[in-house]
């Protein structure tokens, strides 16, 4: 019989920032589907999910991936968290967006999902930075090359290579503005698997580091000052858009965004007004506009996209910390309703 690691991961209770947390299940296989997986308890009080005298918690796998790290038959599995009653538990944002998309499937929404971080060593200070002071100021380190531009580029790509082996659906990767700062992009996919992957990559992001001892954070303003912050810039179409005449569908859909800004920023992320203030390509908090290849409003529409007059929008407010599953409902709720 083949025995098999399953990495049960699931999102704990914090908030308003989630953090992942994981356990290891050994089972009998090889593992084939989902569906074979069982359910597991796990301790809620320790987790922010239950109280210590009533503390079982329940993990449901709803997705599966190949173990990069662990490798042979040993998988990676996505859980929903319910309460021991078998009812939804009110942490578990997964469940509503699953209702969501299933209703609207129809619309065949797409998402990709630029996942911004910043490398920290243990004591805080950004990875490569110097002991005393700071690097020059920004300007060659976005998609730069070369040591005195990059900082860690070792982990960046010992973690893209674990993502591909893991079976997930990475389309890039860069330096971003910001010294010790990287972006990912996820997708396109639909709302539960760009979801789903969003978070297997981060958790493969933080296992990868755990052996470098660097630390990363999604922190949307991880340096205070003149310096870029880290976001999660969401690109959203649904089967209509990316139709012939499909720019008119997308401005329709920036009207409905206008009218539903406040909503969206109250699921976006903790401590975003520190990264939404009008500078370093942003839109202000207080704001909502859209435009055409503008990097400093909330919903920029490509430039590509308005040449061919189809194609999708990219939603620039969402934070770096923000959880995938509330975001995609609130798209598809405002923009498909």
């Amino acid at each position: 019989m083949d025995l098999v690691k399953a990495e049960y991961i699931w999102i704990d209770g914090y908030h308003p920032t989630q953090n992942l947390r994981s356990k290891t299940k050994i089972l009998n296989g090889p593992v084939a589907d989902v569906k074979e997986l069982p359910d597991w308890g796990f301790d809620g009080s320790s987790t922010l999910q239950a109280d210590g005298n009533d503390s079982d918690c329940l993990l449901r796998p709803v997705s599966i991936f190949k173990d990069p790290i662990r490798g042979g038959n040993n998988i990676l599995v996505m859980c929903e968290v319910f309460n021991a009653d078998g009812t939804v538990h009110k942490s578990n944002h997964r469940a509503h967006l699953r209702e969501l998309s299933e209703k609207f499937a129809s619309e065949e929404c797409w998402f990709g999902i630029e996942q911004e971080y910043t490398f920290l060593d243990l004591d805080g200070k950004p990875y490569g930075w110097p002991e005393n002071g700071y690097p020059a100021p920004q300007g060659k380190y976005y998609c730069g090359v070369g040591s005195e531009q990059v900082y860690g580029r070792d982990i960046v790509e010992e973690h893209l290579e674990v993502c591909l082996r893991a079976g997930l659906s990475l389309s890039g990767i860069n330096a971003e503005v910001m010294p010790a700062q990287w972006e990912y992009q996820v997708g396109p996919l639909g709302p539960l698997d760009v979801s789903d992957q969003l978070w297997i990559a981060r958790w493969l992001l933080r296992r990868v580091s755990e052996d470098w001892g660097v630390v990363v954070s999604i922190e949307p303003k991880p340096m205070k000052g003149d310096w870029n912050g880290a976001g999660a810039h969401t690109n959203f179409s649904t089967k209509s858009m990316r139709e012939k005449g499909g720019l008119k569908v997308i401005e329709a859909a920036c009207e409905k965004l206008s009218k539903k800004h406040e909503e969206h920023i109250a699921v976006y992320g903790s401590s975003n007004e520190e990264r939404l203030t009008g500078l370093h390509e942003t839109c202000s908090i207080k704001d909502f506009r859209y435009g055409v290849s503008d990097r400093g409003a909330s919903i920029r529409i490509p430039m590509g996209t308005a040449n061919d007059g189809c194609g999708y929008l990219e939603d620039r407010r969402p934070s770096a910390n923000m959880d995938p599953y509330e975001v995609c409902f609130a798209l598809i709720n405002t923009i498909c309703n």
